[in-house]
């Protein structure tokens, strides 16, 4: 038998690229299933889709934290809101540098470290004596909750190709709901108990989560042995050879962007006139969004029956339409209800079809292709981010209303475009059939 480590050209790549590759064809084939035909029944679909949600839930406790910690710890609030940079950059380290070892390192064990990782991490953050300390562990607890973005290609590994698209809908439902249901968690236990004990709360749960997943994850055969610089090399490989990859790690970023231009603004919207509400309203405002989340499952099951481009294309026309319902939502609350919603199953839509599209390229390499993907997903949201800030500084709701709108009506182009070259726009695979 061939040594394990061994590298090898892929059919079709020049010999000189071998050493960029890793894991190679041969390497691969060594990858697991459980059983011959790998399967997920729905227990399992439910736990990895509460799994994920808790997960990503870490990144969002801050939020609504912010005033009490900045009083807590005697800093200003432009201080204090550098816990959630601080989150945020933990998570894009994390998906950069920990995702891509999904392919090579056994999920029962990789994912179960992680998780207790991010409850040290966690407890670490509720002892913090200091707002450096704080960030710190706030970092290390964003970056060890891309346990969610580990599970998430496990699901869709484990599903058979007529049920990844529900599959994988049903598992971002679940992480979706975290990032929504975040806030509304940290707010109420903060109001209860003080900030601090959010994260008490938060511990004993990812680390329950743990034990959980040790015992209950399916085992997998022997991973391949690859170096991890080869490792982090063979996502860039993957960048640059496939069209797919590229084009949908384009609409992800755009989408997210969008995303996140709403909802950074909407707090200010909703606190300023006419609307004047609290931090109680303002919060269950992110309820809005579950429309989205538990639409994510209906859109999986469409890419399952083959519909990939109607539904992107529809999203995305949707997309465009809410921020024209939006634009009414500066003073009237039916329109910014409608258009929250809309614009949040739209997107949350095409995300789907990104993420199930990316994991068809290829099997043996879902956490690599996974890391590409969210990687330019979590940089276009950062970017929405931070132009929002500027857009609502110089016009305010309008002015944001217009970046989203700008920003939706580019992603629709991309996609029209794309549509002169069929081939890339689906998985080779699907073409070869």
């Amino acid at each position: 038998m061939d040594d394990p480590t061994t590298t090898a050209p892929e059919p079709g790549c020049r010999p000189e690229d071998s050493d960029v590759l890793a894991p190679t064809v041969e390497e691969l084939s060594v990858v697991g299933s459980v059983g011959s035909r790998p399967a997920i029944g729905r227990p399992l679909v439910v736990l990895f889709a509460v799994a994920c949600g808790v997960s990503v839930a870490t990144l969002y406790y801050a939020q609504p934290l912010l005033p009490s910690v900045a009083h807590s710890l005697h800093v200003g609030s432009a201080t204090a809101a550098l816990v959630v940079t601080a989150g945020q950059v933990g998570y894009g380290i994390g998906l950069a540098l920990l995702v891509p070892f999904g392919d090579v390192v056994v999920r029962r064990r990789l994912v179960p470290v992680l998780l207790f990782v991010a409850a040290l991490a966690l407890a670490a953050a509720a002892a913090a004596p200091n707002l450096f300390v704080l960030a710190v562990a706030v970092a290390a607890a964003g970056a060890a909750s891309v346990a969610a973005q580990i599970l998430v290609p496990f699901a869709a590994h484990l599903a058979d190709e007529r049920h990844r698209g529900r599959v994988v809908g049903t598992v971002m439902s679940g992480l979706l709901l975290g990032i929504l249901l975040a806030r509304t968690f940290s707010g109420a236990i903060a109001q209860l108990a003080g900030w601090r004990s959010v994260y008490v709360v938060a511990a004993g749960i990812v680390a329950l989560l743990a034990v959980v997943l040790a015992r209950t994850l399916p085992g997998e055969d022997d991973r391949p042995r690859v170096r991890y610089g080869a490792l982090l090399r063979s996502v860039v490989h993957l960048v640059s050879t496939e069209d797919l990859l590229r084009l949908r790690s384009l609409l992800g970023a755009l989408v997210f962007a969008a995303f996140n231009i709403l909802w950074t603004s909407l707090a200010f919207l909703l606190a300023g006139p006419p609307y004047h509400y609290d931090r109680i309203v303002i919060g269950l405002f992110g309820l809005l969004g579950a429309g989205g989340a538990l639409g994510a499952a209906f859109s999986g099951r469409l890419s399952d029956r083959g519909h990939e481009r109607l539904v992107t294309t529809a999203s995305l026309v949707v997309l465009l339409a809410s921020f024209g319902v939006l634009a009414l939502g500066g003073s009237e609350l039916w329109a910014l209800v409608i258009g929250i919603v809309a614009a949040d199953l739209s997107i949350q839509s095409v995300h789907i079809q990104n993420q199930q599209l990316v994991f068809g390229i290829d099997p043996h390499a879902r956490s690599r292709l996974n890391t590409a993907y969210m990687v330019a997903y979590f940089i276009g949201g950062s970017a929405g981010s931070a132009a929002t800030g500027v857009a609502y500084g110089a016009g305010g709701w309008n002015a944001v209303v217009v970046l989203g709108g700008a920003v939706s009506a580019i992603a629709l182009v991309v996609w029209a475009r794309a549509q002169r070259h069929p081939r890339a726009t689906v998985p080779r695979s699907s073409t070869a059939r």
